[in-house]
C-alpha cells in the first residue's frame, strides 16, 4: 500500500489524498535546529513501500531543503520508490535567459528534483515555452488537467455563465470547460507591461449582457490580469464576475482587491488558501491508483547530482 506523506502544511490535502485512494497517511516530524539547519524524520515504517511525498511548492524557497531531506531519507530506509506529489510546481517562469548571466531556474530546479525522486505528479504546470514536463525533467512526471473539476463547479454553481479566458494562450482549455458547462465562451487579448502591470483587450460582449461572467485562468499570483479584466467588466456594465483559478498565490493584496470585484473567487487546493473550494484529490488518488496497480519502479539511488547547474 502506498504511504502518504504531507510536508508541513500540506496535512489536510495529503489526508483527502489518503482517503481518496485508500492509502496510508504517514507522518513526518521536521524542525530547526538553533543555527537554523532542518530537521527530518520519518516517523512511519518506510522499508519496501511506495512513498509519495506531498508539497504544494507555492513559496517554494524556505522548505525546500527539507522535502530534499526527506526524499533522500525515504530512499536510504528502502522505500520502493519515492514519487513527489506537488499540485502545484514552482519554477517553470524562468525557462530562458532574458537578461545576460540570469540563472535559468526551471531547468537547475528540474534537475534539483529529478535527482532526487523517482517520479512527478502534478496539476496543469505553467509551460510557457516547454511542450512538456518531459522536456525538463528526467523522471516520469504525469500532468493532470483540473478543467473538468472547474467545469463541474461552474456547472452546479453559476447559472448562465459566460467563460472568459484571460488570453489567446488559454483558447483551447477555456473553450473545453465551455463546452463541458454549455455556456458561450470568449478569449481576452492581455498585454503584459511587466510582473505587475497588464493591459487587457476585451471583444464585443453585447450579445451577453444578461449572463455571469467568468473569469478562468490556470494562476492567480500578482491577480493583475483578473483584477483589470474584472474592472473592465465593471465599466462596461457586465454583472461582477466569478473569478475562478487553478493555482490560487494571491501574492501581496491580490486576493482583496480581486475579491471586491467579483460576486465569488473560487480556486483549488493545490495551494493552501482561504478561496479554496474545488478539491484536487480525487484526481490525484486515482492518478497515483494507477501506478499502485502497475507496481513500484525500482528505486534510482544516485550518488549525487549529474550535469552542471548553471
Amino acid at each position: 500500500m502506498r504511504l502518504i506523506l504531507p510536508l508541513p502544511g500540506n496535512e489536510v490535502f495529503a489526508e483527502r489524498i489518503a482517503k481518496a485512494g485508500g492509502f496510508e497517511l504517514g507522518k513526518l516530524e521536521t524542525r530547526h535546529f538553533p543555527d537554523g539547519e532542518s530537521y527530518v524524520r520519518l516517523v512511519s515504517d518506510i522499508a519496501g513501500r511506495p512513498v509519495d511525498l506531498v508539497c504544494s511548492l507555492a513559496r517554494p524557497d524556505p522548505g525546500f531543503l527539507s522535502l530534499i531531506f526527506a526524499a533522500d531519507a525515504a530512499r536510504d530506509l528502502g522505500a520502493a520508490e519515492v514519487t513527489l506529489v506537488a499540485p502545484y510546481l514552482a519554477y517553470m517562469r524562468q525557462d530562458r535567459r532574458f537578461t545576460p548571466g540570469e540563472a535559468v531556474t526551471s531547468r537547475a530546479f528540474s534537475r534539483l528534483i529529478s535527482s532526487s525522486f523517482d517520479r512527478l505528479v502534478t496539476v496543469d504546470p505553467h509551460l510557457h515555452r516547454y511542450s512538456a514536463l518531459a522536456a525538463l525533467y528526467d523522471i516520469p512526471a504525469r500532468t493532470l488537467h483540473a478543467a473538468p473539476l472547474l467545469a463541474d463547479w461552474i456547472a452546479a454553481e453559476v447559472p448562465h455563465p459566460l467563460i472568459i479566458g484571460p488570453d489567446e494562450e488559454s483558447e483551447q482549455w477555456v473553450q473545453a470547460v465551455a463546452a463541458a458547462v454549455g455556456a458561450p465562451h470568449v478569449v481576452l487579448r492581455k498585454i503584459r507591461h511587466g510582473d505587475r502591470e497588464v493591459e487587457i483587450a476585451f471583444p464585443d460582449l453585447t450579445p451577453w449582457q444578461d449572463r455571469r461572467p467568468v473569469l478562468l485562468d490556470d494562476i492567480a499570483s500578482s491577480g493583475r490580469t483578473l483584477i483589470e479584466a474584472a474592472h473592465q467588466l465593471q465599466r462596461k456594465g457586465l454583472q461582477p464576475p466569478v473569478s475562478v483559478v487553478v493555482h490560487g498565490i494571491f501574492a501581496g493584496e491580490a486576493f482583496a482587491e480581486l475579491s471586491l470585484l467579483s460576486e465569488r473567487v473560487v480556486s483549488t487546493d493545490s495551494v493552501p488558501h482561504a478561496s479554496n473550494t474545488i478539491t484536487l484529490a480525487p484526481l490525484i488518488a486515482a492518478a497515483l491508483q494507477t501506478w499502485e496497480e502497475d507496481g513500484p519502479m525500482r528505486s534510482r539511488r544516485r550518488p549525487g547530482f549529474s550535469g552542471s547547474l548553471g
